[in-house]
């Protein structure tokens, strides 16, 4: 594997869920690409950390405990005019999942669901774009399927 820029990532959104939570169901999806986005942020799942103390070794034994899917903060240059960007204010408002695929440039392809939480307008100083920032909390499906990876 060959470490690379960000340059060339792209996000893309649509409302309809796939027939199955993998590679081969998203990919079946029509998506709209959400268009100024600056920093994508980081994903990925992660563990709470579960400890027992035996009180006879008075080690800290430590196990994985439940998982949660994480949250991105993305940024973008506001445009209301971006139709991806419109799908995602409209997602703020309902509590559905949306599914999004995040493209990287070599190709490699990230999937999942998540609820859009926060659409929020930032408007800053005078030399300053004016931006979006939204907050997506990443779901899983009933089997526990959060983000799907398809390799190129």
């Amino acid at each position: 594997m060959t470490v690379r820029t960000s340059a060339g990532t792209t996000l893309a959104v649509t409302a309809t869920a796939p027939a199955t939570f993998n590679a081969a169901g998203y990919a079946a999806l029509t998506f709209t690409d959400v268009g100024e986005v600056t920093d994508l942020g980081e994903f990925g799942r992660e563990y709470n950390l579960v400890t027992h103390n035996p009180l006879g070794t008075r080690s800290t034994r430590k196990f994985k405990g439940s998982f949660n899917e994480g949250s991105i903060t993305l940024q973008l240059g506001l445009d209301n005019n971006d139709a991806g960007q419109v799908i995602m204010k409209a997602a703020s408002k309902s509590d559905a999942d949306y599914y999004f695929r995040v493209t990287l440039q070599n190709g490699e392809i990230y999937f999942f669901p998540a609820k859009v939480m926060s659409w929020k307008v930032g408007v800053g100083g005078v030399d300053q774009i004016t931006s979006a920032t939204a907050t997506l909390e990443i779901s899983s499906a009933d089997d526990g399927t959060g983000v799907v990876e398809k390799l190129s």
